[in-house]
């Protein structure tokens, strides 16, 4: 089983997210969207709908799949350690995240800002309809700074620690914060729950996020002690306590200036600003944004592989 992560790593890399209908993400999401009607409809206390749809959708998520694990097991060991690829496979999205965000950039490169701007809201909370270029790669590299943490490394860090099963209810616990998680008057009290598990989850993960770009960044000629500065300067303005990590590291990397006024459902956020405008906002830089991205992802593998050995 040693070779399970390393293999999962791999597949990622080869052959990105699984079609829709077979990913575990989506089977998720399904279930989220039949649980919150019933929940709220039963329920008055929206927090407590909240706090239910949570502990359901992560109690079904681990039970279906420890019985997957369980069934294909007893069919033939073969069958058993290939599902557990096949769901650790699963919770890793690199490949899936540089692809996404390079369509938007390629859009950018060739000069359809509107269709850049439609292309990047499937990847991007905030509003892009207003955006000028700049806006447009900016929000690229802030979304591959932040998943890096939730896509990538999160996903390795709980491989690593709890196997297939773990990570996948840790998937499911993003699934959640991204589906129920706003702030907004419809969500506020229902997705209070499901925010602040993913908080938790997220704390160590994201910590080391920002650690392990700061540390690739000396050998892809970027600023390693800058991303390590701005990190610990900037990190906790951030409105979440673990995004700002990845993203003030990558700012400081990278010399550029990330954050500011954003619209989400139509209102402006005053979100701050992370790390200096030494640089200007690039198609370079979104690259080198996406080279930190891929190190650091190793690097994670790679300590990870090294630490489950000494511990073996």
């Amino acid at each position: 089983m040693e070779w399970l992560i390393p293999c999962a790593f791999a597949l990622d890399l080869v052959l990105g997210d699984p079609r829709r209908l077979t990913h575990p993400v989506v089977l998720i999401g399904g279930l989220i969207e039949g649980l919150e009607v019933p929940l709220v409809g039963l329920l008055k206390n929206r927090r407590l709908a909240g706090i239910l749809l949570t502990a359901l959708t992560l109690l079904v998520t681990g039970l279906v799949a420890i019985a997957v694990l369980k069934l294909a097991q007893a069919v033939h060991p073969w069958l058993g350690w290939l599902a557990a690829l096949w769901l650790a496979y699963t919770t890793l999205a690199l490949r899936s995240l540089h692809k996404e965000s390079r369509e938007v950039v390629t859009l950018v490169e060739q000069g359809d800002l509107d269709e850049a701007r439609r292309s990047l809201a499937l990847i991007v909370g905030r509003e892009t309809s207003h955006l000028d270029e700049e806006g447009i790669l900016r929000a690229c590299i802030e979304t591959v700074a932040e998943n890096t943490s939730d896509g990538v490394i999160g996903p390795l860090f709980y491989l690593f620690i709890g196997g297939p099963v773990l990570a996948l209810l840790y998937k499911a616990a993003s699934t959640l914060d991204s589906m129920v998680g706003y702030r907004d008057d419809r969500y506020r009290e229902l997705g209070w729950a499901s925010a602040r598990f993913d908080d938790l989850l997220n704390l160590v993960p994201a910590r080391l996020t920002g650690l392990l770009m700061a540390l690739a960044a000396w050998p892809l000629g970027l600023n390693g002690a800058e991303a390590l500065r701005i990190m610990l300067r900037d990190a906790r303005k951030h409105s979440s306590p673990n995004a700002g990590y990845p993203e003030a590291a990558a700012a400081g990397a990278l010399e550029v200036q990330l954050g500011g006024p954003a619209i989400y459902f139509g209102a402006r956020v005053e979100k701050p600003t992370l790390g200096d405008a030494d640089r200007p906002i690039t198609v370079a830089g979104y690259r080198a944004m996406v080279r930190l991205m891929y190190l650091a992802s190793l690097l994670a593998l790679g300590l990870g592989v090294l630490l489950q050995s000494l511990l073996a």
